[in-house]
Formats: C-alpha cells, structure tokens, sequence
C-alpha cells in the first residue's frame, strides 16, 4: 500500500494508538520466524525513539541485550527481512544497518551493540508522483544481506522513520527493531563503519523536514551510503 504526502496529513490527527507498530519477528527466505524469536523485545509500548543521541536508539528501550532472544544462523547474500505487528500508518522510510560484534563477544545476548561497528545495508527507495513521495505502509520489508562481509555474530537493525511530524527536532519517530545473526559464508569486505547512536544528529534534511510543503520532489536518506 502507498500513501502520497496530500492525504499523509490527515494521519497526523488520528489516535496515536493506532500507529504503534513494532517490527516483531524476523524473515528468513519465505520462513517468518515467531514473534521475538530472533528480535529482541523492547520495554516500550508506545514503541518509537526520538531522541538520536540516547542509547535506546542502538536496538530500541530495552532491548541493549538479548537475554531471551535466539540468535539464528543464516549464509551471506540470503534475503531477511522483518514484519511487523500491524501494518505501518505514518510516513517515511526505510533503513537497516548490520552490526558486527567485536570478536571478543561470543554470545549476542550480551552485546549492547556499541562502538563503531555499524554499517548501512538497505534503504527502500521512494517513489514520487505529482503529490510528493508514495510512501509505503508496509506489513513486512525484505532485502538481501551482503555476500562481501566477514562470517560472524550480527545483530540486524531495521528502523522506520516517521516523518509527519518532523519539521523541528525531536519530531520524527523512529521505529527500531534488532534481530541476533550468526552470519556464514561471507566472502570478507571492510565496510566502513558508524556508531548508533552517533550516526545521526537529527538535523539531517531527511530527519527535521516538512514533508507536507512545499511538495517533496526528492528525499535525502540520512547516515551512510549502502554498502553493497
């Protein structure tokens, strides 16, 4: 389903209730997995960060560790995905980010995911029309994971950008999600890496926008460049 910025406005005055969408369980091929199987479960009802700078941003508020979370074990270049607990209502994109635990972790349910070892994966690309962005209200996202990475422990970060009431920071809500990787058969690779939180500041253009007017002809992903 998509959604153009002229009818994206109504949605800002609906119950927020109803926005409240988590993504639950991971997807591996066309397997979904149980909810929070393999996707460390947050302490946050209302679900969304806006705070970029806290350390809820790395994998959501509470979820800095995965003591009841299974790690699955899948080869390089699958295609994953996650979905979602109900469709998604707000505006904005898409971004996941592969973590790679430093060699000393040998089990990622004790991994806050700190440090510099984050790198971009995917970002779903946007599609404009005479209204602005057809934004995407997805039930569930997938991708394929990099073949040129080295074989590990990851954890996998999915985050949707709300953006309907972004035009002054803290304003976008950000959906964050973090499933636990054993990732085989990877080929090597040194992508460059970025710290989360640290990636952003929240005064990128494809955080602190207005998305309503004047209408949005192109979007500026934050973070990175996607390593491929």
């Amino acid at each position: 389903m998509k959604i153009t910025s002229t009818v994206v406005a109504l949605a800002a005055f609906l119950p927020s209730a109803l926005a409240h969408y988590r993504f639950t369980s991971f997807i591996a091929g066309s397997t979904v997995t149980g909810a929070y199987q393999y996707v460390r479960q947050n302490s946050n009802m209302n679900s969304p960060v806006t705070d970029v700078r806290s350390t809820d941003f790395t994998c959501n508020a509470g979820a800095r560790t995965g003591s009841n979370t299974q790690t699955y074990t899948i080869a390089a270049g699958s295609t994953v995905g996650f979905q979602l607990d109900q469709q998604v209502f707000h505006p904005g994109p898409y971004i996941v980010y592969l973590g790679q635990a430093p060699s000393s972790i040998t089990n990622l349910n004790t991994w806050d995911g700190s440090g510099a070892n984050w790198f971009k994966i995917h970002q779903r690309q946007i599609t404009f029309g005479s209204n602005g962005p057809n934004w995407e209200m997805l039930n569930s996202l997938t991708f394929k994971l990099p073949t040129r990475i080295p074989s590990g422990l990851y954890l996998l970060r999915v985050e949707h950008i709300a953006l309907h009431s972004a035009s002054t920071y803290p304003g976008a809500q950000f959906y964050i999600s973090c499933a636990q990787l054993q990732i085989t058969g990877g080929s090597g690779g040194s992508p460059a890496k970025v710290s989360i939180p640290g990636v952003y500041t929240g005064s990128e253009p494809g955080i602190t926008i207005n998305i309503y007017y004047p209408i949005l002809t192109s979007y500026a992903f934050p973070g990175p460049s996607v390593y491929s």
